[in-house]
């Protein structure tokens, strides 16, 4: 199966362009409790802008990684650290795939 034509994902294109969420609207739009973001701000997953849970503002991309993370945790059975770590190759590897199609180059 060839992939050099792929378009990439819809979903990071959507997503970058909506207004900024709250902590309680990421939580609702992720089905998890506030805990759960926090835990992924703690650990460097999610950047939020503001300086305490109440004040912060995550972008779309944080929407992304945030859903991406839970989702390799549920289907996976990994921990956080491991689903995590798997976003960052995830990440790099659609990064890599870009400067190959900017190459004009198959991969």
């Amino acid at each position: 199966m060839t992939t050099h034509n792929r378009p990439p994902p819809l979903g990071v294109c959507i997503l970058e362009e909506q207004a900024p969420l709250t902590l309680a609207e990421l939580c609702r739009a992720c089905a998890v409790h506030a805990e759960r973001i926090i835990e992924l701000v703690e650990i460097g997953v999610l950047e939020p802008d503001g300086r305490e849970p109440t004040r912060w503002r995550f972008g779309g991309e944080s929407l992304y990684r945030a859903r991406t993370v839970l989702r390799l945790q549920r289907d996976l059975s990994i921990d956080l650290a491991g689903a995590a770590l798997a976003l960052e190759l995830l990440n790099e590897i659609e990064t890599l795939r870009t400067r190959l199609r900017t190459l004009g180059m198959e991969y």
